[in-house]
């Protein structure tokens, strides 16, 4: 995709549209048919999601989450799930499963099927999506619907005002008794080994894109020579990177050899290579915004984007959150040893 011009400004729509079109392209093109999580090949998916996240974080959002909804149809079906629906060619794919706290989307059956209505926050490609996959309750369980978005669905104006982000066109959306296809009972899309494989792949994503913002660390040493501080930050930067992609190799090792999650690992698994990119990729931001200053910040307008993005990106991890319950898991793993 083409960057903005570096010291020309930000054109919040327009990106969005390129987004929006370089998404709907590579889906036609069938560029997002990636490997599935423990098929053989889960590296070579995790790189590809890596390559278009340091291009634009954005478009690596909307094709994690449709290349995610493929591989949970995929996967369901064959568990021998019934109902589970086919993507027709050119459908754009979303994973709507946020639940904050608040009114939660709620699922009912009549004698015509399922339909759903409530609000139902944070769905990254409102707009482009022809499909998703949506969480919902019937009741205090949680289920996991299909929907196409052209009935019933209408997005929330103004419900994402943030830059970052922006142009993963990530609004809520409210769903007026909207038609609805079960895929799978109560349980079925948390408790699946893939639930565990796919977040190891947003992992990757906030991977390229700390890749995309240390490349101007690396860009400015190269343009202005070797200067001592400079040269610190980006021995600091290259060392976490080197360690994440390490633990990308391994993690996707693991997963082939053992898809279907028999040892038992993918959780801790999941949750240990989250954390370390969280943790990297927080550690990039730092040594770049030191190193640098603000002047790519405030004169180069790709730079800032990427860097606004990642930061709220990152925010798919749930900080000390999700490190207790790494933590949590740690000792579980430690008593079953005893």
């Amino acid at each position: 995709m083409a960057e903005e011009a570096r010291g020309g400004g930000l054109d919040v729509e327009g990106h969005r549209r390129a987004v929006a079109a370089e998404f709907t392209r590579m889906v036609d093109a069938k560029e997002l048919e990636l490997p599935l999580p423990g098929a053989g090949h889960t590296r070579s998916r995790w790189s590809t999601l890596t390559r278009i996240a340091e291009d634009d974080l954005a478009l690596a959002r909307l094709c994690e989450g449709h290349t995610d909804a493929l591989a949970i149809l995929a996967e369901l079906d064959a568990l021998g799930v019934a109902e589970v629906p086919q993507a027709p060619a050119g459908s754009r794919w979303g994973v709507w499963a946020a639940e904050p706290p608040g009114q939660p989307l709620e699922a009912s059956q009549t004698a015509t099927g399922w339909s759903l209505s409530g609000l139902k926050p944070y769905c990254s490609g409102a707009r482009v999506c022809t499909d998703a996959l949506v969480t919902a309750r019937v009741g205090e369980q949680r289920r996991l619907f299909a929907v196409s978005t052209a009935q019933g669905v209408a997005p929330v104006p103004g419900s994402w005002p943030a830059a970052g982000m922006a142009a993963s066109d990530t609004l809520d959306l409210l769903f007026d008794q909207t038609p609805a296809v079960p895929v799978g009972g109560p349980g079925a899309y948390l408790d699946r080994p893939g639930f565990q494989h796919g977040g190891i792949g947003v992992a990757a994503c906030w991977y390229g894109g700390a890749r995309a913002v240390a490349d101007a660390l690396l860009r400015a040493a190269l343009d202005h020579g070797p200067e001592p501080h400079t040269l610190a930050h980006l021995g600091a930067v290259d060392s976490r990177l080197q360690g994440v992609g390490a633990l990308l190799d391994r993690a996707a090792a693991e997963v082939d050899a053992d898809p279907q999650d028999r040892r038992g690992g993918a959780a801790l698994r999941s949750m240990r290579v989250r954390a370390a990119t969280e943790d990297a990729a927080a550690a990039v931001l730092h040594h770049v915004g030191r190193a640098l200053g603000a002047g790519p910040l405030g004169h180069d307008a790709a730079h800032a984007r990427r860097v606004t993005d990642l930061t709220v990106y990152l925010r798919q991890h749930h900080g000390e959150r999700d490190l207790a319950g790494l933590g949590a898991a740690l000792l579980d793993a430690a008593r079953g040893q005893q």
